[in-house]
C-alpha cells in the first residue's frame, strides 16, 4: 500500500459528500462501512487505517488494539458513549468530537417535537388526511407553551439554546437540573437551577432531556422519575435513548401517567414497526417519533463536515487535535490533543 493514506468512515448511511470527496480527491483510500458493521469487520478494515471517522458505531478495545497505524478517531457528531476511552488512551490514540455544529439545530428539533405534541399535530394531521376536516371538539384541545414550566434535564450547549427559545421566545418559565452547572451559569442562560431532579420534574409541564450519556446517567429518567411528573406533562428526548428507561416510559404512556412523549433517540436503533421493544409506540397518538434526525439540517451538516475535516487535517498533519468539548472523557486525554481553553 506504500504511503497511501487509508481512511475508514463508519455509518455510511449518513451521507457526507464533502468529507468523502475531500479524501477521494486527495488520493486516499476511503473505506465506507455501514451502521451495522460487525466488530470483526471493523477490526479487519481498521488494522491498517490511518484515521477512523465514526458516528454511532461502537469503537471497542479490539479495534484500538489491532489498529497499529491509527493516528486518531474523529466522532463526526457530539456523543462519545460508543468509544472505549480506556482503550484509546492505552493505545495513545486521540479522540475528538464536533460539539458545536448543531447545538441550536437540535434545540429547534426538540422544540418542534414539543410544539407538535402540545398542539396534537400528529393525530390532527392523520385525521385531516382521512376525513378532510375536524371540528373544535375536546379531543383536539391543545396546550399553550407560554406561561408553562419547561424543565431541562441537562443544561449544556443544547439545553441553553432550548432555554433561550422557551424563555425569551415563548415566555415560559425554564427550570433545570444539571449537577455540573452552577446556579450562576444556569441563571445566565435564563434557567432556574433545581438541585433535586424529582422536585424539578414535579413542577414541569414539559420535560426536555439534554444530558450527556455516561454510565452514571443511564436511565436517569426511570420509573421513579416518571412517577414524579404531572399526568398532563410531556417528555421530550433528543439526546440519547438510554438516558430514559424506555420500558418504564412505555408503561407510563400505556397507563396514561403522563400526557405524551416526543422521541428522536432510542437505545436500539433503528426502530421497527414490529419486533422492536418499542414497536407499540407507533400506535399511540400522544407519541411523536423522529428517526434520530433533529440534528439533520442543511446548515448543520455543512458545519459538521467542515469542522470534521479541520480535525482530520490536524491529526493527519501530526498536530495536536483541537478538543472543544468539556466532556471529561475527552478532556482527560493526555496524548495528541489540545484543549480550546488553552489556546483562547
Amino acid at each position: 500500500m506504500g504511503d497511501k493514506l487509508k481512511i475508514v468512515r463508519t455509518d455510511r448511511e449518513l451521507e457526507c459528500p464533502l468529507i468523502d470527496g475531500h479524501f477521494r480527491d486527495g488520493g486516499a483510500e476511503l473505506v465506507l462501512l455501514p451502521d451495522d458493521v460487525s466488530e470483526d469487520e471493523l477490526v479487519i478494515a481498521t488494522q491498517d487505517a490511518d484515521l477512523l471517522l465514526m458516528c454511532y458505531t461502537p469503537i471497542t478495545e479490539r479495534v484500538f488494539r489491532s489498529a497499529a497505524r491509527l493516528k486518531g478517531v474523529v466522532k463526526y457528531g457530539v456523543g462519545v458513549d460508543a468509544i472505549d476511552f480506556a482503550a484509546a488512551n492505552a493505545a495513545k490514540v486521540p479522540v475528538v468530537n464536533i460539539p458545536e455544529y448543531a447545538e441550536e439545530t437540535v434545540a429547534e428539533g426538540a422544540f418542534a417535537l414539543m410544539i407538535a405534541l402540545a398542539r396534537k399535530l400528529v393525530p390532527l394531521q392523520r385525521t385531516m388526511r382521512r376525513d378532510g376536516w375536524v371540528w373544535p371538539e375536546n379531543a383536539w384541545l391543545g396546550s399553550d407553551v407560554a406561561g408553562k414550566t419547561i424543565g431541562l434535564v441537562g443544561v449544556g450547549r443544547i439545553g441553553r439554546s432550548m432555554a433561550r427559545m422557551a424563555g425569551a421566545g415563548f415566555r415560559a418559565r425554564v427550570i433545570g437540573y444539571d449537577p455540573s452547572a452552577s446556579t450562576d451559569e444556569m441563571a445566565a442562560a435564563g434557567v432556574e437551577k433545581v438541585e433535586n431532579l424529582h422536585e424539578m420534574l414535579a413542577q414541569c409541564d414539559f420535560v426536555s432531556v439534554h444530558s450527556v450519556l455516561k454510565p452514571e446517567t443511564r436511565h436517569l429518567i426511570g420509573e421513579a422519575e416518571l412517577r414524579c411528573m404531572k399526568q398532563t406533562a410531556f417528555l421530550i428526548n433528543s439526546a440519547r435513548g438510554a438516558l430514559v428507561d424506555e420500558q418504564a416510559l412505555l408503561a407510563a404512556l400505556k397507563q396514561n401517567r403522563i400526557a405524551g412523549a416526543g422521541l428522536d433517540v432510542f437505545s436500539q436503533e433503528p426502530l421497527s414497526l414490529a419486533g422492536h421493544p418499542l414497536s407499540e409506540l407507533f400506535e399511540m397518538d400522544n407519541v411523536l417519533l423522529s428517526p434520530h434526525l433533529t440534528f439533520y439540517t442543511r446548515e448543520a451538516m455543512a458545519r459538521l463536515e467542515l469542522e470534521t475535516l479541520q480535525r482530520c487535517k490536524e491529526i493527519l498533519a501530526g498536530k495536536p487535535v483541537l478538543v472543544k468539548s468539556r466532556d471529561s472523557r475527552l478532556t482527560s486525554q493526555c496524548d495528541g490533543v489540545v484543549f480550546a481553553g488553552d489556546i483562547d
